[in-house]
């Protein structure tokens, strides 16, 4: 007890709560970065998560202004909230970015991703490919007597959903796009 007799860490007010407010839980963003067209930016952007040890989970990169010179890097990325709001701070001190949006925390966004899957099978396991892209709603782009490139477009986790059932029917190989994403509204 103290000469003011305040119990040690009593109010949010004291000297004494040191204990830090920091959340440890990871949470997964999507971030979406207006970066002028130049060479070097893309590798200044992934240069920031590398040398801080940040992982990327999913990198779109696509120009989508030809007369500004502007592109979007749509990423993916893992952490502690307050890891966050440093990748986002130090993404916005790179010269070349325009602008940083967390579609996250920002309301309701749009996430889609296309994939393309080869599947390798014969008899009741082609048959049962077919059944479950018809399902998903997947289209067959290339078929040979041994194998078929399904594509499918949607939200990540449909896209994972799909591949674990095309899995133990011969799943062979796997290509994405990663997440391309817009805030919905205006």
């Amino acid at each position: 007890m103290s000469a003011l007799k305040i119990k040690k860490g009593a109010t949010s007010h004291s000297a004494y709560n040191l204990r830090p407010n920091f959340s440890d839980v990871e949470e997964r963003h999507t971030l979406a970065v207006l970066v002028e067209n130049e060479p070097g930016v893309l590798a200044r952007v992934i240069g920031l998560f590398s040398g801080r040890g940040y992982n990327i989970d999913s990198l779109t990169v696509a120009e989508v202004d030809h007369t500004g010179h502007l592109s979007r890097i749509t990423i993916v990325t893992t952490g502690t909230p307050q890891v966050i709001e440093q990748i986002k701070a130090q993404l916005g001190r790179i010269i070349s970015v325009r602008e940083v949006h967390d579609l996250t925390v920002e309301g309701a966004s749009v996430e889609r991703e296309l994939a393309m899957l080869k599947v390798t099978g014969k008899g009741d396991q082609r048959v049962e490919a077919l059944r479950l892209a018809d399902i998903f709603r997947a289209n067959v782009v290339d078929s040979t007597l041994e194998s078929f490139v399904f594509e499918i477009t949607g939200a990540p986790d449909k896209i994972d959903a799909f591949a674990e059932l095309m899995r133990p029917l011969g799943l062979a190989e796997v290509a994405r796009t990663g997440v391309a994403a817009l805030s919905r509204g205006s």
